[in-house]
């Protein structure tokens, strides 16, 4: 119980910042077959099946809940008043992220020729929303004042983010603050947690396009890495690297807008912790399996 709570709040507190998807924190940590297969169960498993995976999810997702909620409480603030520090640590994150996943996924890695394409068409997608975002975004949405177009508009970006957040690669939260909705979103958590329920209905548009992707878009993602494994981590890491430039255009989209981050506003103390901190996740996955291989030995 107590090891699933705490990999399901390392997945919120990353899903709760613009740069590393839980997937990644999942992939890092050495339970992102378990997490998918897990989700897939419940909706195309047998009965024994849907129990199992009901159990485990049940226990990270009541870690993810409590993390979140934290996060939602501190990141409002955090986020508006520190901006270029907290970026500069998002940085840190999937630049310490990238040539981890590369080394788990080597052997396709090498296979360049099925994946650059791929590759490109990662690095474009977010590259792509980011630069339409800061053309068309509405960073000053206000979630309390619900309409049909809002919720039809939260449902979809609901659907996405899921999708993202399923991934190893661009984060759930990234592609919010591309879509202009990040801080939205977080400030009508927090108003939740506040009892401020003007927020209510557009939260609620916004978990139903959540649990619709989650139902459709898990499969998909577990057929491509099974049948198109090369293609899908090329995929992300393509995401992965385009996320640099929504990271970097992430102050643009803030309330009161700042510029975008540059190098006199960077912060290589902060970025090199990020870096520092998922690299110590993988540490931790590591001796984690350390006892799991003993075992096997010895058997």
């Amino acid at each position: 119980m107590l090891k699933e709570g705490i990999d399901g709040f390392c997945m919120a507190l990353a899903d709760s910042v613009p740069g590393v998807s839980g997937g990644t924190v999942a992939f890092i940590m050495g339970f992102y077959d378990r997490f998918i297969g897990s989700i897939n169960h419940i909706v195309f498993g047998k009965a024994e099946e849907k129990k199992d995976a009901a159990s485990y999810l049940l226990k990270l997702g009541a870690g993810w809940v409590i993390g979140m909620a934290l996060a939602a409480l501190a990141l409002s603030s955090l986020f508006e008043s520190h901006i270029y520090e907290v970026s500069s640590l998002f940085i840190g994150f999937i630049a310490g992220a990238i040539p981890l996943i590369i080394k788990e996924e080597k052997e396709n890695f090498y296979k360049i020729g099925k994946g650059v394409l791929f590759l490109i068409v990662g690095i474009l997608l977010v590259v792509g929303i980011t630069w339409m975002n800061g053309k068309i975004g509405d960073a000053s949405i206000n979630l309390s004042d619900f309409s049909i177009g809002l919720g039809l508009k939260l449902f979809l970006i609901g659907m996405c983010a899921i999708s993202a957040m399923f991934l190893p690669g661009i984060s759930g939260s990234t592609l919010l603050l591309v879509f202009g909705v990040y801080m939205p979103v977080i400030t009508a958590i927090k108003g939740i947690l506040h009892l401020e329920f003007s927020y209510f209905p557009s939260l609620a548009m916004f978990g139903g396009g959540i649990l619709v992707g989650a139902l459709t878009v898990v499969k998909i993602i577990k057929l491509s890495l099974e049948k198109f494994r090369v293609q899908t981590v090329y995929l992300i890491l393509g995401m992965m690297i385009g996320s640099f430039y929504a990271i970097i255009m992430g102050p643009t989209t803030l309330e009161n807008a700042l510029p975008a981050m540059s190098f006199s506003s960077f912060h290589v103390i902060f970025c090199a912790f990020g870096f520092i901190l998922v690299l110590g996740m993988q540490m931790l996955k590591e001796h984690n399996e350390e006892p799991n291989l003993e075992k096997g030995k010895s058997i």
